[in-house]
């Protein structure tokens, strides 16, 4: 069952993104705001969404869906799919390629606790890349095998992200200097899906943040696991919860760096 859904999330993921570049190329207008003014959301991003759940509730009609546009859905199969149309809408509207389109279904309720990934894909139409990966089947991009980096003796090159509200952004930098010391260098590239994915793919050895939603990490989480990374999340209680993705050694080092505990 993992491959077909993966297969389906891939068809799908296509189209979508196809749909997002289209309307880049036409011109992003802009929607709305989110949180703040920084956090936008565009007129591509609901449409790719609606195109999303449309092809979805055909396919399967019986799902559960929780996506970042539009109201969850419980389901009654106990598999939900969780979706992000576009995720880097702010590379999106300006015209940075960094952007994708995240599919994931997971077994379980919209409490990523409760979760079993299934499967997922990250699409990044304007790169030509689409990663994938079904559970106990492995990480791909096409039809390259994925793997986290093991060793990195030169220093871990990671990466990060910032929350769009400024009053997270000292803690947030707080942690970027705890974990420096480990670093070979910081990418921060405004899009945590892709960020997971090259971390799967050995591009990134490391990646943590804090704040992301479900659908944010959802797909890229499988890709690092089923590459053979571990993720692991923190302070999943509070309003910024961190996720800790890499190799072994890494997530390892950065956990011990951030000072993250278990809960």
């Amino acid at each position: 069952m993992e491959v077909e859904l993966a297969e389906l999330a891939q068809e799908i993921a296509r189209e979508a993104g196809e749909l997002a570049q289209r309307r880049r190329r036409e011109g992003v207008t802009l929607a709305a705001t989110k949180t703040t003014l920084a956090d936008i959301v565009t007129e591509a991003d609901r449409e790719v969404e609606a195109l999303i759940r449309t092809r979805l509730d055909a396919a399967r009609p019986g799902d559960g869906f929780l996506g970042e546009e539009s109201e969850a859905a419980q389901g009654e199969t106990g598999i939900t799919w969780v979706v992000d149309p576009i995720d880097g809408t702010v590379n999106y509207a300006t015209g940075i390629p960094a952007y994708n389109v995240s599919i994931a279904a997971v077994r379980g309720t919209a409490d990523p606790a409760s979760w079993q990934h299934l499967a997922g894909v990250v699409f990044a139409p304007a790169l030509g890349e689409l990663f994938s990966a079904a559970r106990g089947h492995g990480a791909w991009l096409g039809d390259e095998r994925l793997a986290v980096t093991d060793e990195t003796p030169a220093g871990a090159l990671l990466a990060t992200g910032f929350g769009y509200d400024p009053a997270t952004h000292d803690g947030d930098i707080e942690t970027v200097r705890r974990v420096m010391p480990i670093a070979r260098d910081l990418r921060r590239m405004g899009a945590a899906a892709l960020d997971l994915a090259y971390v799967a793919a050995g591009r990134l050895d490391g990646y943590f943040e804090r704040g992301l939603k479900p659908w944010d990490f959802a797909a890229g989480a499988l890709l690092v696991r089923e590459a053979g990374g571990e993720v692991s999340r923190f302070d999943v209680d509070t309003a910024r919860p961190l996720i800790v993705a890499g190799g072994s050694a890494v997530h390892a080092r950065l956990i011990e760096r951030i000072g993250a505990k278990d809960e």
